[in-house]
């Protein structure tokens, strides 16, 4: 799968060069945290960009399209189960976010993060609470997150049959409870939540 992407025929200011940045998969108890950057195009204005979480399944997907397509520039970083468990999960969405940032093929002069604190990056960076509603960046990575995340829970649905990954994306649903106590935890649950703990 493709990381990232970028306009090789463009040319860029330094302050341009903006990118917003958001994770998703911070609740789930199993699947990777995965974290996306985005340099928005400021000729290329995308309608409709807003927290991920408020659009339909099929407007997110116009818009993942839209804004990989007409952005500057945008990135996917990810931490999986077991770094998770190993650093626990608000290091490990700050490791997605830094990896996001670091994976973008233009180097970013600012990053917006959504939430309260900022990965340790190279480049300048300030935290915005709920920025994926206010800055069009951030909403832009907050979707490619998504998009990207919810597609690879459906893969791996196929792989580790039986959770209904599909369908709650790995999130604490009575069903993903009722499998996990039936099945026992696979090699993508993150053994640190208490849900996936208590079963061990």
């Amino acid at each position: 799968m493709n990381e990232s992407g970028f306009k090789s025929s463009a040319t860029y200011t330094d302050a341009q060069l903006i990118a917003g940045v958001d994770e998703v998969g911070r609740g789930p108890l199993a699947g990777d945290v995965v974290a996306a950057a985005v340099i928005l195009d400021p000729a290329h204005f995308i309608e409709g960009l807003t927290d991920s979480k408020k659009l339909t399944e099929k407007k997110r997907d116009l818009l993942y399209d839209q804004i990989r397509e007409h952005a500057l520039a945008w990135a996917l970083g990810r931490a999986d189960a077991q770094e998770i468990d190993d650093i626990n999960i608000l290091q490990a969405s700050l490791l997605a976010m830094k990896r996001a940032v670091e994976a973008l093929p233009i180097q970013a002069k600012h990053a917006l993060i959504d939430g309260n604190r900022c990965p340790d990056l190279s480049c300048t960076s300030e935290a915005i609470i709920k920025g994926d509603l206010t800055e069009a960046c951030i909403s832009a990575a907050s979707i490619i997150a998504k998009v990207t995340r919810d597609r690879e829970m459906a893969v791996l649905d196929q792989q580790y049959p039986g959770y209904g990954l599909a369908k709650h994306k790995g999130y604490p649903t009575k069903a993903h409870i009722e499998a996990l106590t039936e099945l026992g935890p696979s090699e993508i649950h993150r053994k640190s939540f208490g849900p996936v703990k208590k079963l061990l």
